[in-house]
Protein backbone atom coordinates (compact mmCIF):
# COMPACT_ATOMS: atom_id res chain seq x y z
CA UNK A 1 0.00 0.00 0.00
CA UNK A 2 1.34 3.39 -0.92
CA UNK A 3 1.16 6.15 1.70
CA UNK A 4 0.35 9.60 0.36
CA UNK A 5 1.99 12.33 2.40
CA UNK A 6 0.95 15.95 2.45
CA UNK A 7 3.23 18.01 0.17
CA UNK A 8 6.07 19.79 1.99
CA UNK A 9 4.76 23.22 1.02
CA UNK A 10 1.40 22.39 2.61
CA UNK A 11 3.07 21.25 5.84
CA UNK A 12 5.10 24.45 5.94
CA UNK A 13 1.99 26.48 5.28
CA UNK A 14 0.13 24.71 8.10
CA UNK A 15 2.90 25.46 10.62
CA UNK A 16 3.02 29.10 9.55
CA UNK A 17 -0.76 29.36 9.86
CA UNK A 18 -0.58 27.92 13.36
CA UNK A 19 2.15 30.41 14.30
CA UNK A 20 0.01 33.32 13.09
CA UNK A 21 -3.00 31.98 14.97
CA UNK A 22 -1.19 31.45 18.27
CA UNK A 23 0.65 34.77 18.26
CA UNK A 24 -2.74 36.45 17.94
CA UNK A 25 -4.12 34.38 20.82
CA UNK A 26 -1.37 35.40 23.27
CA UNK A 27 -0.87 38.96 22.07
CA UNK A 28 2.73 38.69 20.86
CA UNK A 29 2.09 41.36 18.23
CA UNK A 30 0.85 43.92 20.76
CA UNK A 31 3.12 46.90 21.32
CA UNK A 32 3.62 45.95 24.98
CA UNK A 33 3.40 42.42 26.36
CA UNK A 34 0.09 42.06 28.24
CA UNK A 35 -0.47 45.82 27.79
CA UNK A 36 2.62 46.54 29.88
CA UNK A 37 5.65 48.75 29.22
CA UNK A 38 7.74 45.65 28.48
CA UNK A 39 8.28 43.76 25.23
CA UNK A 40 7.83 39.99 25.17
CA UNK A 41 11.61 39.47 25.32
CA UNK A 42 12.01 41.88 28.22
CA UNK A 43 9.22 40.13 30.09
CA UNK A 44 10.87 36.74 29.47
CA UNK A 45 14.19 38.01 30.86
CA UNK A 46 12.39 39.31 33.96
CA UNK A 47 10.72 35.91 34.30
CA UNK A 48 14.06 34.10 34.27
CA UNK A 49 15.56 36.49 36.82
CA UNK A 50 12.51 36.15 39.10
CA UNK A 51 12.62 32.36 39.11
CA UNK A 52 16.31 31.41 38.93
CA UNK A 53 19.14 32.38 41.25
CA UNK A 54 22.70 33.22 40.20
CA UNK A 55 22.01 33.97 36.54
CA UNK A 56 24.65 35.77 34.47
CA UNK A 57 24.32 37.57 31.14
CA UNK A 58 25.94 34.52 29.52
CA UNK A 59 23.28 32.24 31.01
CA UNK A 60 20.49 34.44 29.63
CA UNK A 61 22.11 34.61 26.20
CA UNK A 62 22.49 30.83 26.02
CA UNK A 63 19.21 29.73 27.57
CA UNK A 64 17.00 32.18 25.69
CA UNK A 65 18.88 32.03 22.38
CA UNK A 66 19.43 35.80 22.32
CA UNK A 67 22.21 37.92 20.89
CA UNK A 68 24.84 38.76 23.52
CA UNK A 69 24.91 42.41 22.55
CA UNK A 70 21.14 42.66 22.81
CA UNK A 71 21.16 41.07 26.28
CA UNK A 72 23.88 43.47 27.41
CA UNK A 73 21.89 46.50 26.23
CA UNK A 74 18.68 45.16 27.79
CA UNK A 75 20.33 44.59 31.18
CA UNK A 76 21.90 48.04 31.09
CA UNK A 77 18.43 49.48 30.46
CA UNK A 78 17.05 47.50 33.41
CA UNK A 79 19.90 48.72 35.63
CA UNK A 80 19.20 52.35 34.72
CA UNK A 81 15.57 51.83 35.71
CA UNK A 82 16.59 50.24 39.01
CA UNK A 83 15.10 46.85 38.13
CA UNK A 84 18.26 44.73 38.43
CA UNK A 85 21.56 44.77 40.25
CA UNK A 86 24.83 42.93 39.69
CA UNK A 87 27.26 41.24 42.06
CA UNK A 88 30.47 39.34 41.39
CA UNK A 89 29.98 35.57 41.44
CA UNK A 90 31.85 33.46 43.98
CA UNK A 91 33.36 31.25 41.29
CA UNK A 92 34.67 34.07 39.11
CA UNK A 93 34.89 37.69 40.25
CA UNK A 94 34.97 38.76 36.59
CA UNK A 95 31.43 37.47 36.03
CA UNK A 96 28.39 39.22 37.47
CA UNK A 97 25.37 37.50 38.95
CA UNK A 98 22.22 39.43 38.08
CA UNK A 99 19.27 39.68 40.46
CA UNK A 100 16.03 41.60 40.52
CA UNK A 101 15.77 44.50 42.94
CA UNK A 102 12.57 44.99 44.96
CA UNK A 103 11.51 47.42 42.21
CA UNK A 104 12.20 44.73 39.63
CA UNK A 105 10.08 42.19 41.49
CA UNK A 106 7.30 44.75 41.80
CA UNK A 107 7.47 45.32 38.05
CA UNK A 108 7.42 41.60 37.27
CA UNK A 109 4.63 40.59 39.66
CA UNK A 110 1.71 41.99 37.59
CA UNK A 111 3.22 40.53 34.40
CA UNK A 112 3.37 37.09 35.98
CA UNK A 113 -0.16 37.39 37.35
CA UNK A 114 -1.63 38.67 34.07
CA UNK A 115 0.10 35.93 32.06
CA UNK A 116 -1.34 33.30 34.40
CA UNK A 117 -4.81 34.84 34.11
CA UNK A 118 -4.54 35.08 30.32
CA UNK A 119 -3.80 31.37 29.94
CA UNK A 120 -6.46 30.47 32.51
CA UNK A 121 -9.03 32.43 30.50
CA UNK A 122 -7.88 30.69 27.31
CA UNK A 123 -8.32 27.26 28.89
CA UNK A 124 -11.65 28.16 30.49
CA UNK A 125 -13.16 28.34 27.00
CA UNK A 126 -12.69 24.58 26.74
CA UNK A 127 -14.11 21.64 28.62
CA UNK A 128 -11.60 19.79 30.80
CA UNK A 129 -11.09 16.87 28.34
CA UNK A 130 -10.36 19.40 25.59
CA UNK A 131 -7.94 21.25 27.87
CA UNK A 132 -6.07 17.99 28.42
CA UNK A 133 -5.96 17.33 24.66
CA UNK A 134 -4.57 20.81 24.09
CA UNK A 135 -1.85 20.41 26.73
CA UNK A 136 -0.91 16.99 25.33
CA UNK A 137 -0.66 18.45 21.83
CA UNK A 138 1.59 21.26 23.07
CA UNK A 139 3.82 18.77 24.85
CA UNK A 140 4.00 16.78 21.62
CA UNK A 141 5.18 19.88 19.74
CA UNK A 142 7.92 20.47 22.31
CA UNK A 143 9.03 16.84 22.17
CA UNK A 144 9.09 16.59 18.36
CA UNK A 145 10.98 19.82 17.90
CA UNK A 146 13.63 18.55 20.28
CA UNK A 147 13.28 21.20 22.99
CA UNK A 148 14.22 19.91 26.41
CA UNK A 149 12.09 20.67 29.45
CA UNK A 150 12.35 24.11 30.98
CA UNK A 151 14.70 24.45 33.93
CA UNK A 152 13.04 23.46 37.19
CA UNK A 153 11.36 26.64 38.41
CA UNK A 154 9.61 25.73 41.65
CA UNK A 155 8.55 29.19 42.88
CA UNK A 156 9.15 32.93 42.89
CA UNK A 157 9.32 35.51 45.69
CA UNK A 158 7.56 38.86 45.48
CA UNK A 159 6.32 41.62 47.82
CA UNK A 160 2.84 41.77 49.34
CA UNK A 161 0.04 42.60 46.89
CA UNK A 162 -3.64 43.43 47.17
CA UNK A 163 -5.52 40.22 47.94
CA UNK A 164 -2.65 38.54 49.78
CA UNK A 165 -3.80 39.50 53.28
CA UNK A 166 -7.09 37.66 52.93
CA UNK A 167 -5.45 34.68 51.25
CA UNK A 168 -2.70 34.30 53.87
CA UNK A 169 -5.07 34.81 56.79
CA UNK A 170 -7.50 32.17 55.55
CA UNK A 171 -4.88 29.64 54.53
CA UNK A 172 -2.83 29.97 57.71
CA UNK A 173 -5.99 29.63 59.79
CA UNK A 174 -7.02 26.50 57.90
CA UNK A 175 -3.52 25.03 57.90
CA UNK A 176 -2.99 25.27 61.66
CA UNK A 177 -6.53 24.06 62.33
CA UNK A 178 -5.94 20.96 60.20
CA UNK A 179 -2.41 20.19 61.39
CA UNK A 180 -2.57 21.23 65.05
CA UNK A 181 -6.26 21.68 65.92
CA UNK A 182 -5.96 25.41 66.61
CA UNK A 183 -9.22 27.34 66.72
CA UNK A 184 -10.37 30.52 65.00
CA UNK A 185 -8.56 32.78 67.44
CA UNK A 186 -5.30 32.01 65.61
CA UNK A 187 -6.81 33.13 62.31
CA UNK A 188 -7.95 36.31 64.08
CA UNK A 189 -4.39 36.88 65.33
CA UNK A 190 -3.00 36.51 61.80
CA UNK A 191 -5.55 39.04 60.51
CA UNK A 192 -4.61 41.44 63.32
CA UNK A 193 -0.87 41.14 62.63
CA UNK A 194 -1.24 41.60 58.87
CA UNK A 195 -3.67 44.49 59.26
CA UNK A 196 -1.21 46.28 61.54
CA UNK A 197 1.65 45.54 59.12
CA UNK A 198 -0.14 47.23 56.24
CA UNK A 199 -1.43 50.18 58.25
CA UNK A 200 1.94 51.09 59.76
CA UNK A 201 4.24 49.74 57.04
CA UNK A 202 7.65 51.44 56.92
CA UNK A 203 9.38 50.65 53.61
CA UNK A 204 12.79 51.63 54.98
CA UNK A 205 12.73 49.20 57.91
CA UNK A 206 10.16 46.52 57.08
CA UNK A 207 9.62 44.01 54.33
CA UNK A 208 7.39 41.16 53.12
CA UNK A 209 8.12 38.13 50.97
CA UNK A 210 5.36 36.14 49.30
CA UNK A 211 6.24 32.79 47.72
CA UNK A 212 4.19 32.17 44.59
CA UNK A 213 3.99 28.98 42.55
CA UNK A 214 1.99 28.62 39.34
CA UNK A 215 0.04 31.77 40.16
CA UNK A 216 -0.89 30.80 43.73
CA UNK A 217 0.52 31.91 47.09
CA UNK A 218 2.33 29.00 48.75
CA UNK A 219 4.20 30.73 51.57
CA UNK A 220 5.06 34.02 53.22
CA UNK A 221 7.07 35.79 55.89
CA UNK A 222 7.33 39.34 57.24
CA UNK A 223 9.96 41.46 58.97
CA UNK A 224 8.71 44.29 61.20
CA UNK A 225 10.62 46.93 63.15
CA UNK A 226 10.51 46.33 66.91
CA UNK A 227 13.10 48.98 67.83
CA UNK A 228 16.09 50.75 66.32
CA UNK A 229 18.22 47.65 66.92
CA UNK A 230 15.70 44.78 66.86
CA UNK A 231 13.65 43.42 63.98
CA UNK A 232 11.00 40.74 64.33
CA UNK A 233 10.35 37.84 61.93
CA UNK A 234 6.63 37.08 61.75
CA UNK A 235 4.17 34.56 60.29
CA UNK A 236 6.51 32.20 58.44
CA UNK A 237 4.50 29.50 56.72
CA UNK A 238 4.63 27.21 53.66
CA UNK A 239 1.68 25.41 52.10
CA UNK A 240 1.90 21.59 52.39
CA UNK A 241 1.80 21.27 48.59
CA UNK A 242 5.02 23.31 48.29
CA UNK A 243 7.05 21.77 51.09
CA UNK A 244 10.38 20.19 50.19
CA UNK A 245 11.29 22.97 47.75
CA UNK A 246 13.37 24.94 50.24
CA UNK A 247 10.87 27.79 50.44
CA UNK A 248 10.89 28.07 54.24
CA UNK A 249 14.69 28.19 54.35
CA UNK A 250 14.78 30.78 51.55
CA UNK A 251 12.20 32.98 53.27
CA UNK A 252 14.18 32.99 56.51
CA UNK A 253 17.40 33.76 54.62
CA UNK A 254 15.71 36.74 52.98
CA UNK A 255 14.67 38.04 56.40
CA UNK A 256 18.19 37.67 57.78
CA UNK A 257 19.78 39.36 54.79
CA UNK A 258 17.35 42.25 54.95
CA UNK A 259 17.81 42.75 58.72
CA UNK A 260 21.58 42.76 58.37
CA UNK A 261 21.49 45.19 55.45
CA UNK A 262 19.35 47.59 57.49
CA UNK A 263 21.75 47.56 60.42
CA UNK A 264 19.59 45.74 62.96
CA UNK A 265 21.58 44.08 65.75
CA UNK A 266 19.09 41.30 66.51
CA UNK A 267 16.42 39.41 64.60
CA UNK A 268 13.88 37.88 66.96
CA UNK A 269 10.82 35.67 66.55
CA UNK A 270 8.13 33.96 68.62
CA UNK A 271 6.91 30.47 67.84
CA UNK A 272 5.59 27.35 69.57
CA UNK A 273 7.55 24.17 70.28
CA UNK A 274 5.14 21.96 68.32
CA UNK A 275 6.09 23.72 65.07
CA UNK A 276 9.05 21.39 64.63
CA UNK A 277 9.83 22.05 60.95
CA UNK A 278 9.97 25.79 61.47
CA UNK A 279 12.18 25.42 64.54
CA UNK A 280 14.64 23.32 62.55
CA UNK A 281 14.89 26.07 59.95
CA UNK A 282 15.52 28.67 62.64
CA UNK A 283 18.18 26.55 64.33
CA UNK A 284 19.94 25.85 61.04
CA UNK A 285 20.00 29.60 60.32
CA UNK A 286 21.73 30.28 63.65
CA UNK A 287 18.84 31.35 65.88
CA UNK A 288 19.23 30.55 69.58
CA UNK A 289 16.40 29.71 71.97
CA UNK A 290 16.17 32.60 74.45
CA UNK A 291 13.00 31.94 76.43
CA UNK A 292 10.11 29.49 76.87
CA UNK A 293 6.70 29.94 78.45
CA UNK A 294 3.63 27.74 78.91
CA UNK A 295 0.42 29.35 77.71
CA UNK A 296 -3.13 28.47 76.67
CA UNK A 297 -3.88 29.93 73.23
CA UNK A 298 -5.84 28.99 70.12
CA UNK A 299 -7.76 26.40 72.17
CA UNK A 300 -4.63 24.45 73.14
CA UNK A 301 -2.05 24.22 75.91
CA UNK A 302 1.19 25.27 74.23
CA UNK A 303 4.83 26.09 74.94
CA UNK A 304 5.77 29.41 73.41
CA UNK A 305 9.37 30.09 72.47
CA UNK A 306 11.38 33.22 71.74
CA UNK A 307 14.35 32.75 69.39
CA UNK A 308 17.03 35.37 68.70
CA UNK A 309 19.70 35.73 66.05
CA UNK A 310 22.54 38.12 66.75
CA UNK A 311 23.38 39.89 63.52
Amino acid sequence: MTLHHQPAKDRIGAVRAFNRFYTRQIGVLDEGWLKSAFSLTEARVLYELAHRDGLTATDLTRDLGLDAGYVSRLLKKFEERGLVERAATEADARRSSITLTPAGRNAFAPLNRDSHDQVAALLDRLAVPEQERLVTAMQTVQRLLGEGPEPKIPYMLRPLQVGDIGWITRHQGMLYAQEHGWDETYEALVAEILGAFVKSFDLKWERSWIAEREGEVVGSVFVVRKSDEVAKLRLLYVEPSARGLGIGKRLVEECIGFARAKGYKTLTLWTNDILVSARRIYEAAGFKLAEEEHHHSFGKDLVGQTWNLQL
